[in-house]
């Protein structure tokens, strides 16, 4: 394995100990995609550091459980209900859709 992918695969693993970070704020961290991130955190790892690589698991295993629920808070914040303060309009889905009052 190339030294700079070995030192990458270890800035992400840090990363995500330190922030209790998920695979796809790694990614955009460092610019990489989803996939190379995951690659580097699980299978690459693994290779360079069995320790680490146990210790990196347990977050994304964490992360990996609650992901249900960040995914339905993001949905109920996607279809939050509010008015528009200047034009009394009901706005549905941040605006998308509109209805008078």
């Amino acid at each position: 394995m190339k030294d700079y992918i070995e030192e990458r695969v270890l800035q992400i693993s840090a990363y995500i100990i330190e922030n209790n970070a998920t695979v796809r704020q790694a990614a955009k961290h460092f610019g990489i995609s989803k996939s190379t991130a995951h690659k580097d955190a699980t299978e690459r790892l693994e290779l360079i550091n069995p320790a680490l690589a146990a210790e990196t698991r347990k977050i994304l295993n964490i992360n990996k459980s609650e992901r249900h629920i960040r995914g339905g808070m993001a949905t109920k914040e996607k279809y939050r209900v509010s008015v528009h303060p200047m034009t009394d309009h009901l706005l549905v889905g941040h605006g998308r859709k509109s209805k008078n009052i």
